[in-house]
Formats: C-alpha cells, sequence, structure tokens
C-alpha cells in the first residue's frame, strides 16, 4: 500500500484517529493513538513516544523513540470494535532518534531472524492455531471466573453458547484481510478456537496480535471476557497456541520430498531437529508465564516430551498428514501468552542452527507419552524458572533475542518468578494450616 492510497482511505472513510501500535517486551499491544490531521507526520516517521515506562525498553534519561508505521499494515478499524467511531491503524516499528531499529523491539527481532533464513534461501510460513476462553462479565462489567457454557468439544448451539461470539469474531477479521478458515469449540468448557490460513513470518506474528484485539473486543460487545490466559481453569484442559511451519524456496515447499518413504525433505528434519535440540531454552519464549507451565502438565492434551511423531499428538512436533505444498509440522507447546515476534524468531532460528548443523532427527515416537513413563524422552522444563535457566545456557536462542533484548526479558521474568514464589495460595493455607 502506498501514501496516496492510505490518504485516499482515510478521506473516504472520514477517519478522526489513527492508532499507532506496537508490542511490549511481554507481547502486549501498545498504541499511541493521532488525530488524522496528523497524518503527514505519521507517514514521515516523525511520531514520537516516551518508551520509558513501556515493560523492556528504555530508561527515563533516554526515552525518545520514533514509530515508523508499516504501510501495509493499514487497515479502516471497523465500527464494532472502535463504538462506531471511524478509526484506522498502523503496525509500527521502534526506532531510536538516530534512526537506527531500537533493540528490545520485538517486531524488528523477528525481522532480522526472517532476513537470517532469506540469506539461507528460505521464505518462512506460518499458521497459528490460537485458543482462549469466554467468561462472563459482573453487573459492573467486569470479568468473573463463571463460564459462558458447559459445552464440551465440536458442540452446536443451544450447548454452545458462543457461537454467535465466534462468529462476529470472524466476520470483522474477515473485514480486515484474515482469510478464515475454520472456528469452533473447543474442549474445555467456555473455551474456543478459530483458524485462519497461513501467511509469512512476520505477517503472522501481526494477525496474532490484531486477532487478539478482535477477540476481546466482540467478546465485549456480548458482555464477556476473552482471555488468552493458557490455564484459568483447574481440572479443564488450557489454552495452547499451536504454531505450523514450512519453508518456501522460490514459491515451493522445501519440506517435501516425494521420493522420502514419508515424504519429508532433510531440510525439514533439519530443521526439526533444530527445534527439538532447543526445546528447552525455547520454552521460556514460547510459554513466558508462571501459568504456561500449569498446562504444560500430563492428561490434559499439551506435551510434555521432547519428542516428534506423524500424527502423535502428545509429542511437542507433530507433522501434519497433508503433502506437497501444504507439508509442515506443528509445534505444539507454544500458548497465547507469548510474544509472537519472539517467540517465532526464537523458533526460526533454532530450526536454522539444525540446518546449519546437518543436525540428525531420531525416529518418529509412536508411543502415546501421556499413558507410558518415558525416561528415555528428554521432558519440557516443569516451571518458568527451569524455563529460563534452560534459556540462559542456550547460546542459539539468547543470541536469537540479541544482548538487550535478552538480558531485559530475563529480568521482567525472572522478577515475575520471585513475585509468583513468595506467594502464599489459598491451597497451601488449606494444606498447612494444621502443621
Amino acid at each position: 500500500m502506498d501514501k496516496q492510497e492510505i490518504l485516499n482511505k482515510i478521506e473516504e472513510a472520514k477517519v478522526e484517529f489513527i492508532r499507532m501500535e506496537f508490542t511490549d517486551m511481554l507481547g502486549d499491544t501498545k498504541n499511541v493513538e493521532v488525530p488524522a490531521s496528523e497524518i503527514s507526520a505519521i507517514l514521515d516517521n516523525e511520531i514520537m513516544f516516551d518508551s520509558s515506562s513501556i515493560v523492556g525498553f528504555t530508561s527515563i534519561e533516554a526515552s525518545d523513540m520514533n514509530l515508523h508505521p508499516d504501510l501495509d499494515s493499514f487497515i479502516i478499524v471497523p465500527p464494532e470494535l472502535e463504538d462506531g467511531e471511524n478509526v484506522a491503524r498502523f503496525i509500527c516499528d521502534i526506532y531510536t532518534p538516530e534512526g537506527e531499529p531500537f533493540a528490545g523491539d520485538p517486531r524488528s527481532i523477528l525481522k532480522k531472524a526472517l532476513q537470517e533464513a532469506k540469506q539461507m534461501g528460505y521464505d518462512v510460513n506460518l499458521g497459528p492455531e490460537p485458543e482462549f476462553f469466554l467468561f462472563n462479565h459482573d453487573e459492573k462489567g467486569y470479568h468473573t471466573t463463571e463460564l459462558n457454557d458447559r459445552a464440551g468439544y465440536f458442540d452446536v448451539s443451544p450447548f454452545d453458547r458462543g457461537e454467535k461470539c465466534r462468529r462476529s469474531i470472524a466476520k470483522t477479521l474477515q473485514k480486515i484481510g484474515f482469510e478464515m478458515e475454520a472456528s469452533h469449540k473447543e474442549v474445555a468448557n467456555g473455551q474456543h478456537e478459530i483458524n485462519w490460513r497461513f501467511d509469512s513470518g512476520l505477517r503472522t506474528a501481526d494477525k496474532i496480535q490484531t486477532f487478539k484485539y478482535v477477540v476481546r473486543n466482540i467478546a465485549a460487545n456480548y458482555d464477556m471476557h476473552a482471555t488468552f490466559m493458557p490455564k484459568p481453569l483447574f481440572g479443564q484442559n488450557g489454552s495452547g497456541m499451536h504454531i505450523h511451519i514450512s519453508l518456501f524456496q522460490d514459491e515451493e515447499n522445501v519440506f517435501y520430498n516425494e521420493a522420502a518413504a514419508d515424504h519429508l525433505s532433510d531440510t525439514a528434519r533439519q530443521f526439526m531437529a533444530g527445534v527439538l535440540t532447543h526445546a528447552q531454552g525455547l520454552s521460556a519464549l514460547t510459554n513466558p508465564t508462571v501459568n504456561s507451565y500449569k498446562r504444560l502438565v500430563p492428561g490434559y492434551e499439551a506435551p510434555v516430551n521432547v519428542a516428534w511423531s506423524h500424527s502423535n499428538r502428545s509429542c511437542l512436533i507433530r507433522v501434519p498428514a497433508t503433502r506437497g505444498e501444504g507439508t509442515r509440522f506443528e509445534v505444539r507447546n507454544p500458548d497465547p501468552t507469548a510474544n509472537p515476534y519472539l517467540a517465532i524468531a526464537a523458533i526460526i532460528y533454532a530450526g536454522l542452527d539444525g540446518i546449519k548443523n546437518q543436525s540428525k532427527l531420531g525416529p518418529a515416537e509412536t508411543r502415546n507419552l501421556y499413558e507410558v513413563e518415558a525416561k528415555d524422552v528428554p521432558t519440557l522444563p516443569t516451571n518458568l524458572k527451569e524455563a529460563l535457566d534452560s534459556m540462559k545456557k542456550d547460546e542459539v536462542i539468547s543470541k536469537a533475542l540479541g544482548d538487550y533484548a535478552f538480558q531485559k526479558f530475563i529480568e521482567e521474568k525472572e522478577s515475575e518468578w520471585l513475585e509468583y514464589s513468595s506467594q502464599v495460595t489459598k491451597w497451601e493455607q488449606k494444606r498447612y494450616m494444621k502443621k
């Protein structure tokens, strides 16, 4: 999209305000809203903001940053998301006043990973599967822990009370360029999934952030609260964000090899081997919260073991049956609290490391790892502290973020773990008060 096309769209839609969005270190979307009359300054990269209060960014003595809008990310925001207001949006990269990409900008970190892949001859395509829960609001409009339904997997209305909300989400996403594929009720009560067609690595990360914004706002229109918390309820399945990945070269899927017994190329196997090798260090980025590890436990359809399979969903990596241009593999441990830019960047670097080293992929796992004690198969970290320790030991994953972002991420997450570890929970009070 060029500048004149954007100007025409703003005039046609009578846009009054423009949101300049970016993502902080923890994966939360932030924005600066600017009157549409400032569009020339926006397009000339002149909008500045104070980054000192943004998690993982800069100190107060060096806080000025520039927002550079990605012109291809421009959309007219559907009115149902903005109470009928005429609003447009750009997704932005963050630059220093000296004109350099900011080292703590997650989007710029992903761009570097994609450039690394490009230099090796690969274009990265991704398809995410983010899940979420819907909870009712109270009389003041705040979320409760009361689910909006008690329906199960693939149920239909009237048992599935979220169907109309999901349909509205899908319609709104279509308006802003998503190619929708499917939506359905998930396994847990009140849990849902909406899928869209795969896209390039950067656009996929952008779409994950946009998806969360749309889901939350449409849910609020239905007097419900949407949460992407990985494990909001004890005894129920948690919410994952499986990521499907493939590499293309000259518009051909290089993961496919018709001559191989399982039709997987050496490149695919090496890339998967790289992801498995770095799985423990990756977990700090793909599963970045204390709550993330309450999903990654046996018995709830989330992976625990670092293994791969063709169709076995008990493994960290699964290769779907589709071949030809659709050949891909699915990384099953990420959850929707992950910063998509950082998580995807780290997965790419891990896979490329496997290709560079021509890493060997072991045999596919055929056992149901949920039901057998597989002492010969490595496991993922069991908590955030273990994941952070693994990340600090993994040079490939730490270098994926760069020194600045790596240190900021570790500082934030170690602080989170320390705060959590010092809490006294109701479970502890109930169990130990008699001691």
